[in-house]
């Protein structure tokens, strides 16, 4: 006996989160049941699951989530007296498209759970049931939840993850096709975006991807008005991205590649000079295949995000790839500034914190770290040291005298955290205007940090543009205390895509994908 508002139940559980089951803090819990149809149920011997996992060992770790739904359902799930129900074959063609999903996993027992879809008359059985529903489980577990959390954090990644119950997940699906009328996702929304950039470059792919891009030997770049080979294979590209929407084949650098161009420059977060030069070249050349699988590589780091984070009323995020801060209201963003993150010696950290204070005109607390590497050696090559840095001894520690120069700039935006990390002013605006801005020791400092201020102050507090100035501007350090917290992520993302499934690509710049890639696919 069919039932086909189960498939409606579950299209909906593939793409959208029912916040139903979910706990505030992130626990599961759920009180509905799956309908039971007494007259076409069939009762399951749950002495025979162990059985099964002996037989099935690759299933094995979703032995105790099983055991879990038939204690809460005695009966099977996925087939009734009338066989199989189409929620079944739903999560099975799901299963045989997780390529959609960018991963590249080999389903055990493949040949197996075929066997069972392929033949429409098969009567039901145990081991098939058992089989259907660890394949539910083995779907849930990779798509929806990712790498174990302890694998996450081998990657550097410390933001909290959601932990969810999959049997009440289960029933909340199946119960509820009405879910469809609502609109809450399943998976953090950058996720839906990188999937539609995945299927953008497979296609590109398909299509035989671009060519090697090569500059004309002793040319350090070209201008508009040049022509070279070069410019053809970089029209092709900019057209397949969609940068450019159509290609001319010319090869002369004209203001058509030039507006191209520009649109890509500005897609990676940088203004564009108004030249091709060795760096966009490189780039450029990386092939299809490799944007592919970090696409891939960054679906799986929003699977360990929140989709909370898309409701959150106000959230302060920084990706340290992109060298970019947001902040978003309502899921939309308000305000960016660029920021400098730290360079690969003293690595930002990736975790999340909420915003409680702001100090401004603040003393700078050197770290020991940077006391002992930095200015010791300073002070004894110069006893003047201290004074030239409007530095002075605080105990046994030095900080840095409230000031124009200080190192902190005139405000900083804390989130108290044991990696003593927060985001900060900087009077060394100069660094913005460079590309590549891994230059601190760890902490966030932020280009607009003025505007960044006036903004959470005027909305916490009603304050004005002058009296924030005025106590930027104080030399004397004082505190605001937000009356509301604001939460703050700082993620790292090397591939970022807009609701079209446009991607842009930033550099890795703590050497991390190859890591991620290589826990992924060691688990396929």
């Amino acid at each position: 006996m069919k039932k086909t508002h189960f498939i409606v139940a579950f299209i909906l559980g593939c793409t959208l989160l029912t916040t139903s089951c979910k706990k505030k803090d992130g626990e599961v819990t759920d009180n509905t049941e799956v309908h039971d149809h007494d007259e076409a149920t069939i009762p399951l011997d749950t002495t025979k699951i162990t059985a099964f996992f002996v037989k099935h060992p690759d299933f094995k770790q979703f032995e105790q989530e099983v055991k879990k739904l038939y204690s809460k359902h005695n009966h099977y799930v996925w087939q009734d007296k009338g066989g199989l129900i189409e929620f079944a074959d739903v999560v099975h063609n799901k299963v045989n498209q997780l390529d959609n999903e960018g991963l590249e996993v080999k389903v055990p027992y493949k040949d197996e759970l075929n066997a069972i879809f392929d033949d429409a008359k098969s009567k039901p059985d145990t081991d098939s049931e058992l089989l259907i529903s660890s394949m539910y489980f083995f779907y849930a577990k990779r798509v929806l939840e990712g790498l174990d959390p302890s694998k996450s954090k081998e990657t550097g990644w410390y933001l909290p993850r959601d932990r969810v119950d999959y049997v009440a997940y289960l029933d909340t699906l199946m119960k509820d096709p009405k879910l469809i009328k609502r609109d809450e996702s399943e998976l953090f929304s950058q996720y839906y975006n990188l999937r539609k950039g995945l299927q953008k470059y497979r296609d590109i792919e398909k299509k035989g991807g671009w060519g090697t891009i090569a500059l004309n030997e002793g040319v350090k770049s070209l201008k508009e008005g040049d022509s070279a080979a070069a410019i053809v294979q970089i029209r092709k590209r900019l057209t397949l991205e969609g940068y450019l929407k159509s290609d001319s084949g010319k090869s002369v650098f004209d203001t058509d590649l030039a507006g191209g161009l520009k649109a890509y420059e500005e897609k990676h977060n940088r203004v564009f000079d108004g030249k091709i030069g060795p760096a966009i070249v490189t780039e450029m050349n990386m092939p299809v295949a490799q944007l592919i699988k970090t696409i891939s590589i960054n679906m799986e780091r929003c699977r360990w995000i929140s989709p909370k984070m898309d409701k959150a009323p106000e959230v302060i995020a920084v990706n340290i790839p992109s060298y970019r801060l947001v902040y978003f209201k309502s899921g939309k963003p308000v305000f960016t500034s660029k920021v400098v993150v730290g360079k690969e010696l003293n690595k930002t950290v990736v975790f999340s914190g909420q915003m409680s204070y702001l100090n401004f005109a603040p003393y700078w607390n050197i770290p020991t770290s940077i006391l002992n590497k930095e200015i010791k050696p300073g002070i004894a090559k110069n006893p003047n040291y201290l004074a030239k840095h409007n530095m002075e001894w605080n105990g046994n520690m030095v900080r840095q005298k409230p000031g124009g120069q200080n190192s902190l700039g005139k405000v900083k935006f804390m989130f108290p955290n044991t990696n003593n990390i927060y985001l900060h002013d900087t009077p060394a605006k100069s660094l913005f205007n460079k590309d590549d801005r891994a230059f601190s020791h760890g902490c966030v400092r932020v280009e607009k940090a003025r505007d960044l201020a006036i903004m959470i102050t005027k909305e916490d507090g009603n304050w004005t543009e002058a009296k924030v100035d005025k106590a930027m501007n104080a030399g004397k350090e004082s505190t605001y205390v937000l009356k509301k917290k604001i939460p703050v992520y700082i993620a790292y993302f090397t591939a970022w895509a807009d609701e079209n499934g446009n991607v842009a690509f930033f550099e890795d710049i703590y050497k991390r994908d190859n890591r991620l890639s290589g826990l992924l696919y060691a688990s396929k």
